[in-house]
């Protein structure tokens, strides 16, 4: 009897390592899908709240234009995470049936094998029967054996009886995840549709703004101009500030390398004074100038800061859509509409802060247009805050990742948006492939 009590605590216990295997499987991944879709999501809201011009001049709609395209795009970036996200819970039904399938044959398998213990055990289930079948034995050593037969045998069957119910058991569980697979996937299938009939009515408004400022085509090419220009204006002033940081930089190398040589020449001059063998004193190498060069610790954060690529965080609180793209690209909807951007435009709530994006010393801050500009430098690396109302930094201020910077400023027509650039040394670069969106 403990032996047969035995059997079954250890069948009850893996019976539950076997099912809570099984929900480790299965569901987190489910949740692991569902919580970054919903940070998408909770992006995306965030985003429909930001402040949206109402004006009827060219350069409101061409604001309007643009948060449109980007929370467009933004909507099928989520619906395209939407569809994978279906894709994977379809594959995982699909092994889910499969182990359905393969538990279901071995549960019969089970069954025909218990069946046939049960009808071989009634055929011999008399006491009488087994009496004689211990019995007839030729002597005690063999009667001893007969007896633990019989009771290895009844233990035998029970034990396959526990085998079929745990394997039931297990198939119940195995249907229940499936089923919470099947609700999981036409849960999100219906939000897919909510989510495409929001898109429609997004391309809808756009349809209709575009048609609007299409037709100020005059107004439109003197407003891009006028932009292009600014926009120049303002890289121009910013290529010079950079030219300057980085001969700067060459120059304290310079002085570095002069100090050293200077350090080395004494040394061998102390040390041939002492020799009393004449000795030609070798020529100092001096080295190439690269065009930026950094100290040590310099080369250091720069090292750090490229191994954060892609992980950097955005430079702004709060919600935030970017509305320009980085380098040369066709307004979306806009026939020989066509913008160049050094950098990338970020659109967020009125009040939001720009925050440096890395460890780094501001080397400049500047007035364009009646607005403050920052640079930072990280090592090699030069990240520039554009368009602030305000600022609570100055030349030679030390920052760490996050810190506020200054607040952005709004426009006449609620427009808050940053511009921001990134640079390795003279290098652009493309700031939305280094931080983390």
């Amino acid at each position: 009897m403990s032996y047969y009590i035995s059997c079954r605590n250890i069948l009850f216990i893996a019976l539950l390592c076997v099912v809570q295997l099984l929900y480790s499987q299965t569901t987190p991944k489910i949740r692991q899908l569902e919580k970054e879709r919903k940070e998408l999501h909770h992006k995306i809201m965030e985003s429909e709240t930001l402040l949206q011009s109402t004006g009827k001049d060219v350069k409101s709609q061409l604001d309007n234009l643009a948060l449109i395209n980007a929370r467009i795009e933004e909507r099928r970036s989520y619906l395209t995470s939407i569809q994978k996200d279906i894709n994977s819970i379809q594959l995982e039904i699909n092994r889910l049936e499969n182990e359905l399938k393969a538990l279901d044959a071995e549960l019969a398998l089970k069954r025909d094998r218990y069946e046939k213990s049960l009808k071989y055990l009634h055929r011999n289930s008399s006491i009488q029967e087994k009496l004689m079948f211990i019995f007839s034995a030729d002597n005690l050593s063999q009667m001893y054996r007969r007896l633990r037969y019989v009771r290895q045998y009844a233990d035998f069957q029970r034990l396959k009886g526990e085998e079929v119910k745990s394997k039931l058991a297990e198939i119940v569980e195995k249907k229940k995840i499936t089923l919470n697979s099947y609700q999981a996937k036409v849960k999100l299938l219906k939000h897919q549709e909510e989510e495409k009939k929001k898109l429609e009515i997004q391309e809808k408004e756009r349809k209709e703004l575009l048609a609007s400022v299409q037709n100020k085509q005059k107004q439109l090419r003197s407003e891009i101009e006028k932009q292009r220009k600014v926009a120049d204006k303002l890289n121009s002033e910013i290529d010079r500030l950079i030219a300057l940081e980085i001969e700067a930089a060459r120059k304290r190398e310079e002085a570095e390398r002069k100090r050293k040589a200077e350090e080395e020449r004494r040394r061998r001059s102390v040390v041939a004074k002492r020799n009393t063998t004449s000795m030609k004193k070798p020529e100092t190498k001096v080295e190439k100038m690269d065009t930026y060069r950094t100290d040590s610790s310099d080369r250091k954060l720069s090292g750090s800061f490229e191994r954060n690529k892609g992980n950097l965080p955005v430079p702004v609180t709060g919600p935030y859509v970017i509305v320009g793209r980085y380098g040369q690209y066709q307004v979306n909807g806009l026939r020989n509409v066509r913008l160049d951007n050094k950098g990338i435009d970020i659109k967020t709530k009125q009040g939001s802060m720009a925050r440096a994006i890395f460890d780094g010393e501001v080397t400049a801050v500047f007035q364009y247009n009646g607005l403050a500009n920052v640079l930072v430098r990280h090592g090699s690396y030069i990240s520039v805050y554009c368009n602030l109302e305000s600022v609570i930094v100055k030349q030679g201020s030390l920052l760490k990742t996050r810190d506020v910077i200054g607040q952005i400023n709004t426009d006449s027509d609620g427009n808050t948006v940053l511009h921001f650039q990134l640079r390795k040394e003279t290098v652009k670069l493309n700031p939305e492939l280094w931080i983390d969106k």
